[in-house]
């Protein structure tokens, strides 16, 4: 049995119930619409890609393939992204 919420609005309000200010509202809409979570924190601070990647001292390629999910990214990588965005590590790893 899962206990994910599909209805995006009742997504949103388990969010807000939980008092996770770290979440911006766009972003949490984009990650319940299915963004993945470091594309929706990037896109809310108004980053590209590159200058993101620049911030986490990764490659722009290594970020895009952990956007697109094609790699988890390492914890150290992820921390370092978190850090650049502003938010915390459990805000972008969220089932």
């Amino acid at each position: 049995m899962s206990n994910r919420i599909n209805d995006p609005e009742d997504r949103l309000a388990a969010v807000e119930a939980a008092g996770d200010a770290r979440i911006p509202h766009a972003a949490a809409l984009a990650i319940m619409e299915g963004t993945s979570p470091v594309r929706a924190f990037r896109d809310h601070r108004g980053l590209t890609l590159r200058d993101l990647a620049e911030r986490a001292d990764i490659s722009p390629s290594y970020l895009s393939e952990i956007e697109h999910g094609r790699k988890p990214g390492a914890v150290a990588v992820l921390t370092r992204v978190a850090d650049a965005l502003g938010t915390s590590i459990d805000a972008l790893v969220m089932d």
